[in-house]
């Protein structure tokens, strides 16, 4: 839709990356995610962090801030703040500071991920029916996370929210209640 697009991850995979030692998962995965990115047109940006570790004190809030107002953003969609990945938990924290802290700027949105998302209550759908397949192909190339045991559970959860919203397939969002709104496609 011509806008520009940034994954920012909040590290390199260091933790985990199936089969190989750990010593190289960072490697691995940073080619994964910059494939990704490059499949989806988008750009892949990594905030520091050691993955499993995620730290959230001022040291971190102010370098994850410095990593994100660069990006200048309209708009933000970010992990659910209730969910058992300390990592999400870590990011979204990190995230609404930012915003908080910007003056609420950007827009921001929250999204769910598989079975990993407690509590979640949308405000907003997207169709993806026409666009599934680009989505499976860029989460596919993430090869050390081992996609095929989860994927399936993330197409459960876009089917059923397509049943809700009309749709085949639709991702959920939830705006924060403070958020503007903003179109989303």
């Amino acid at each position: 839709m011509g806008h520009q697009v940034v994954l920012l991850y909040l590290n390199r995979g260091e933790g985990f990356c199936g089969g190989a030692s750990l010593d190289r998962c960072a490697g691995i995965r940073t080619a994964e995610a910059e494939a990704a990115c490059k499949l989806l047109k988008a750009r892949a940006v990594f905030a520091g962090q050691y993955d499993g570790r995620a730290v959230v004190d001022p040291q971190h809030y102010e370098a994850f801030d410095r990593i994100l107002t660069a990006e200048s953003p309209d708009v933000v969609f970010t992990q659910w703040p209730i969910d058992t990945h300390r990592d999400h938990r870590a990011i979204s924290t990190l995230t609404l500071d930012v915003w908080l802290k910007g003056g609420k700027k950007f827009a921001l949105y929250y999204y769910e991920v598989a079975e990993d998302t407690m509590m979640f209550s949308p405000t907003d759908y997207v169709d993806i029916s026409s666009v599934e397949s680009g989505r499976r192909a860029s989460c596919y190339l993430h090869v050390s996370q081992q996609p095929d045991k989860w994927y399936q559970k993330q197409v459960e959860i876009t089917r059923r929210r397509g049943a809700e919203s009309g749709f085949a397939q639709a991702e959920a969002f939830a705006r924060h209640p403070e958020s503007r709104r903003v179109p989303l496609p």
